[in-house]
C-alpha cells in the first residue's frame, strides 16, 4: 500500500464515518467522554453537555468517538475501513500461530517418544518451554514496540520465528527439538502480545470488543486446529511434515507482514505540525523512520518500565491471576487429551484428528455468540445508566463463562474416570472452550477500556497469565491425574475455577474505586 493511496483513503474514511457536532476547532481531546481517572466513558453524544460542541461522532451522529480522532490525515483513527480491517486481519492470522505450533507437540510426542526412546512425559517437556518462553517474549514485544515501533519488531520477531519453524522440522535430536521449540515460542509470540496495541491504535471505543473477539477467536481456536491438523498428518506420514506445515504457514504470515501491514504507533500528546510524517514504507518496515522520530516517545529505559507500571495496577494483576487459574486447565486439558484417549479409547491419530473437531465448533461458537452478546450487554448498560458506560460492564459477561468452564472440567473428569461414551467428552470439551473465548474478549475488553494508554502492556500481561497457567498445568498434569486420579484432579480443578470467580466479583464491586485511587498508568507517551 502506498502512502498516497494510504492519505486519500484516510481522508475517504474521515468523511464516512465521522459526523461533527459544532465546530470542530472546539473539539475535546482526545479522552472525550472519560470522566477524570475513573475510567467512564459517555457514548451517547446526546448526555453531553451543551459546552461539548465540537465532539466527533460515529456514523449514526450519536455515537461519541473515543479516541477524538486528529485532523491529519496520517492518524490510523482516520485511515479506510479497509486498511484498517486488513490490518485486523494480518494480526489475527499472525496470532493463531504461537499456540497452533506450540499444540502440535502434542500429537507429535507420541511417534517422538518412540523415535528417540524416552517417555511421553519428557518428550512433553518441550512443550512447557515453549509455553514459558511464549510469555516471556510477549513482555520483551511490548516493550520493544514502545521503544522501536510496533512494525520492525513485528517483522524482526516474524522472521526469527519462521526460522525457528524450520529449525523445529529440521531438527534430529531431542535436544535440538527443544531448543527450536523454546526459540519459535519467544518469538512467535508477537501479534498475541501486542495485538491490542494495533487495536487501539486503530479502532475507536465502541469498535473494541467486536474487533478483539475477531482477534481472540483465531488465538482460541488454533491449539484445537494444530492438533488436529497433526493428527491427520501423522497417520499417514512422519512428524516432521507437520512441522514443514507450520513452516509453510509461518512463511505466509511473513509475506503479509511485509506485503500488507504499516506502522500504527501515533502520539496523540503532540500536534500534527510536530509528527513526523511518513515517507517510505521500506524504511518503516526496518525501523528507520520510528528511530529518527524516536525523540517524540518514550526513552529505552522508560520503554522498559511500562510492564512494570502497568502490572503495578492492582485490575491487571487480578485479571492476569484470573486468567492463570483459569486457562491453566484449559491448555492442561489439551496438552493431555491425546494420552487419555489412546490409552483409555484406544483412539488412533486418525481418531484424535477428528476428535479435535469439538473444541474448534466449541471456539467459533463462543465467537459467534460474543459477536453480539458482548455489544448487547454493553448497549443495555449504557440504556440503563443514562449512555455511560464503565470498564466493569465488560466483566458482566463472565458470569455466564465461568460457570461453562466450572461444570465442563468436573465433568470431564467423571468423564474419562468411569469411561463414558467419547462424545460427552467431546461435547463438555467444546463447552470449556466456548466459555474461555467468551471470557477472554470480556477480560481484554476490560483492561483495554480501563488502561487505553496501557494496551500493549495490558495485553502481554494476560498473555504471561495464560501462558504460565498452560506452562504449571502441563508440568503438573500428568503426573496429578497418575497419582490422586481423574475425578479428584478435575474436581480440584473444578474449585480452583470457581474459586477464580470471586476475583470478577471483587473487581466488579470495587474495581472503579480501586482504579481511581491508583490513577492511570503514566508513560512518556
Amino acid at each position: 500500500m502506498s502512502d498516497n493511496g494510504s492519505s486519500n483513503g484516510s481522508r475517504g474514511a474521515a468523511k464516512a464515518e465521522e459526523v461533527i457536532i459544532g465546530d470542530e476547532k472546539n473539539a475535546h481531546s482526545h479522552y472525550v467522554g472519560e470522566y477524570g481517572e475513573n475510567g467512564a466513558h459517555v457514548l451517547d453524544v446526546h448526555q453531553l453537555s451543551a459546552g461539548d460542541a465540537g465532539v466527533k461522532t460515529a456514523a449514526d451522529g450519536v455515537t461519541v468517538l473515543i479516541p477524538q480522532p486528529s485532523s491529519d490525515p496520517n492518524d490510523p483513527l482516520n485511515w479506510s475501513p479497509m486498511k484498517k480491517h486488513i490490518i485486523l486481519a494480518v494480526i489475527s492470522i499472525v496470532a493463531f500461530m504461537p499456540d497452533f505450533g506450540s499444540s502440535m507437540g502434542i500429537i507429535t510426542l507420541l511417534p517422538q517418544a518412540m523415535q528417540w526412546m524416552k517417555s511421553q512425559n519428557t518428550i512433553q517437556h518441550n512443550l512447557v518451554g515453549n509455553l514459558f518462553c511464549l510469555g516471556s517474549g510477549g513482555l520483551f514485544t511490548v516493550w520493544l514496540s514502545a521503544y522501536f515501533g510496533r512494525l520492525p519488531i513485528l517483522v524482526l520477531f516474524t522472521t526469527v520465528s519462521l526460522g525457528t519453524a524450520i529449525w523445529c522440522a529440521a531438527a534430529t535430536t531431542f535436544d535440538s527439538y527443544m531448543a527450536a521449540r523454546i526459540l519459535n515460542g519467544f518469538f512467535s509470540i508477537v501479534a498475541q502480545a501486542g495485538g491490542l496495541m494495533f487495536i487501539q491504535d486503530i479502532f475507536f471505543f465502541h469498535e473494541h470488543p467486536r474487533k478483539i473477539n475477531i482477534w481472540s477467536g483465531a488465538i482460541i481456536v488454533s491449539p484445537y486446529l494444530g492438533p488436529l491438523i497433526t493428527a491427520f498428518i501423522i497417520n499417514k506420514m512422519k512428524w516432521p511434515v507437520a512441522f514443514w506445515v507450520l513452516t509453510g504457514l509461518t512463511g505466509l504470515c511473513w509475506l503479509l507482514v511485509v506485503g500488507l501491514m504499516d506502522e500504527t504507533i501515533y502520539n496523540r500528546n503532540i500536534p500534527r505540525e510536530r509528527q513526523a510524517v511518513p515517507k517510505s514504507r521500506l524504511l518503516r518496515l526496518v525501523g528507520v523512520e520510528q528511530w529518527r522520530s524516536r525523540h517524540q516517545r518514550q526513552s529505552f529505559g522508560q520503554a522498559i518500565m511500562r510492564p512494570i507500571i502497568a502490572i503495578s495496577k492492582l485490575p491487571v494483576l487480578l485479571v492476569t491471576i484470573y486468567y492463570f487459574l483459569n486457562f491453566a486447565w484449559i491448555i492442561g486439558v489439551n496438552a493431555t487429551i491425546s494420552i487419555w484417549l489412546t490409552s483409555i479409547y484406544k483412539f488412533t491419530p486418525y481418531n484424535l484428528g477428528m476428535f479435535y473437531f469439538a473444541p474448534i465448533i466449541g471456539s467459533l461458537l463462543g465467537a459467534a455468540v460474543g459477536h453480539w452478546l458482548h455489544d448487547l450487554v454493553g448497549k443495555l448498560y449504557i440504556k440503563r445508566h443514562n449512555g455511560v458506560i464503565t470498564p466493569e460492564a465488560r466483566l458482566l459477561i463472565i458470569w455466564l463463562a465461568s460457570p461453562l468452564m466450572a461444570v465442563s472440567i468436573l465433568v470431564l473428569g467423571f468423564a474419562l474416570e468411569h469411561t463414558w461414551h467419547y462424545m460427552a467428552i467431546a461435547v463438555f470439551t467444546a463447552i470449556q472452550v466456548a466459555g474461555i473465548m467468551i471470557a477472554t474478549v470480556a477480560l481484554n475488553a476490560y483492561l483495554l477500556d480501563a488502561y487505553p494508554e496501557g494496551s500493549g502492556e495490558v495485553g502481554a500481561w494476560i498473555v504471561v497469565g495464560r501462558t504460565l497457567g498452560g506452562f504449571m498445568a502441563t508440568y503438573i498434569e500428568i503426573n496429578w491425574v497418575q497419582k490422586s486420579g481423574l475425578v479428584n484432579a478435575f474436581g480440584a480443578q473444578t474449585g480452583i475455577t470457581a474459586a477464580a470467580g470471586f476475583i470478577i466479583i471483587f473487581l466488579g464491586l470495587f474495581g472503579q474505586k480501586i482504579r481511581q485511587k491508583q490513577g492511570r498508568m503514566t508513560f512518556a507517551m
